[in-house]
């Protein structure tokens, strides 16, 4: 049975670096500038590949969207707790936020661009939600 997360206030982190999200071919081999500490994350599917790290990392010329910033929800989740990203989502939606989001083991992360960082923090903790810095 399911439990759900219904406008449950969260907490969340914000982490103090900018982030990239970068774009390669799905053959593409690891890069020689991934780097090996921080906040990294790989999504490697059949037509793409996908890599989020700081944005200095990531070299000129490289496709990529650069200026995010990460929330780091402040778990660890249940995998039956239904609701946490909606919980966060939906009043970015509301505020019209876009956002990239990343999932683990144990929490999400969601990523906004940096010039609406401050629209989202207020439309966070307007529905309870509960910011720190990293």
């Amino acid at each position: 049975m399911s439990t759900a997360v219904q406008r449950t206030a969260l907490r969340m982190r914000l982490l103090p670096d900018r982030y990239a999200v970068a774009q390669l071919e799905a053959d593409a081999a690891l890069p020689a500038w991934w780097p090996s500490t921080g906040m990294r994350h790989i999504s490697w599917v059949e037509d793409e590949l996908s890599l989020v790290c700081e944005e200095a990392c990531v070299p000129v010329g490289v496709r990529c969207q650069r200026g995010w910033r990460a929330l780091k929800l402040q778990g660890p989740f249940a995998f039956e707790l239904t609701g946490i990203l909606l919980a966060v989502l939906e009043p970015l939606a509301d505020a019209g936020v876009g956002i990239f989001a990343l999932s683990t083991y144990d929490t999400d992360y969601v990523l906004v661009q940096d010039d609406a960082l401050p629209v989202a923090l207020a439309a966070l903790r307007e529905r309870g939600h509960t910011i720190t810095d990293a």
